[in-house]
C-alpha cells in the first residue's frame, strides 16, 4: 500500500487544461491497476493532490440539470465566464478567483476501500480547517458539501463537493471559497438546492482577504492525518 501523495500546486489553470491532466494522471493509476490484475503483478500506483485556482468557470455534473445555470452563451461571455459539463457526481457548481480547488486523484486500495468515508474524510478536513478559524462548519443532511449554521434560516455553503470514482480511483474533490467573488453565484442555483446561501472564508472572518497559501497548509496537515498520508510536494 503506497500512502505518498504527490503534491502539485498549479496555481491559476483552465478549467478544461487541469480536468484533462486529471484524467492524464487518473488513467495511469488505472492502467497501473489493470496491468496489475492482468500479468498478476503487484506494482505500486501513484497518489496525487492537486491544488489550483481556475479562471471563472461553471461546471455541471453528470446528474445535475442545465436549467439550474441562468445565464444564456452571450451572458456568460459578458460576464468573462465559461461553462462545462462534467462527469462528476452533483449538479452544478462556480469556479473561480480566490476559491481554493483541490483535486486528490487516489487509489482508494492504498487506503481504504470505502467511497462513504472518503467523503466524509474530505469534509472533514475542511471542517477541521474552518474549526481553526473559529468557525463551526458543518455537513447538513442530504447536502454534500460543508456548511455553516445547518438548520437555521442563515445557512450557507463555504465549500463544495463532487467526486468521480472507478476501480476505487479518485478525481475531482473540493471547492472551498476562500476569498471568492460571490456574486458569480448569483448566476446559478448552486448544487441545485435552491434558497440556501454561499459564503466564503473572508467574509465569514470580515476581513478583505485570507491567506491562501496559509489555508492549502492547514489543510493538507489535516488531510495527512485523516489517510494516514505523507506529502511529496512536486515543484511544477
Amino acid at each position: 500500500m503506497n500512502k505518498c501523495v504527490e503534491l502539485q500546486d498549479l496555481g491559476n489553470k483552465d478549467y478544461k487544461q487541469s480536468w484533462d491532466y486529471q484524467e492524464q494522471l487518473f488513467k495511469g493509476i488505472v492502467d497501473t491497476k489493470i496491468k496489475n490484475r492482468r500479468e498478476e503483478l503487484q506494482l505500486p500506483t501513484n497518489n496525487y493532490f492537486l491544488f489550483v485556482e481556475h479562471p471563472h468557470v461553471y461546471t455541471l455534473g453528470k446528474s445535475g440539470d442545465l436549467s439550474n445555470l441562468l445565464l444564456d452563451e452571450n451572458q456568460l461571455k459578458d460576464k468573462g465566464a465559461t461553462f462545462y459539463k462534467i462527469n462528476r457526481g452533483g449538479d452544478i457548481t462556480y469556479h473561480g478567483p480566490g476559491q481554493i480547488v483541490g483535486y486528490p486523484i487516489l487509489d482508494l486500495e492504498n487506503f481504504f476501500t470505502d467511497i462513504h468515508k472518503y467523503l466524509r474524510f474530505l469534509e472533514e478536513m475542511i471542517i477541521l480547517t474552518l474549526e481553526e478559524y473559529d468557525l463551526k462548519a458543518e455537513r447538513s443532511p442530504g447536502e454534500t458539501g460543508v456548511w455553516l449554521d445547518v438548520g437555521t434560516p442563515f445557512a450557507r455553503k463555504i465549500c463544495a463537493m463532487g467526486v468521480r470514482a472507478s476501480r476505487w480511483v479518485t478525481m475531482h474533490g473540493f471547492a472551498l471559497n476562500v476569498n471568492a467573488n460571490l456574486g458569480y453565484f448569483d448566476n446559478i442555483i448552486p448544487c441545485g438546492i435552491r434558497g440556501k446561501a454561499v459564503t466564503s472564508l473572508n467574509v465569514e472572518l470580515g476581513v478583505k482577504e485570507v491567506s491562501t497559501a496559509e489555508v492549502k497548509e492547514k489543510l493538507l496537515k489535516h488531510f495527512t492525518i485523516l489517510f494516514e498520508a505523507e506529502i511529496k510536494t512536486i515543484q511544477i
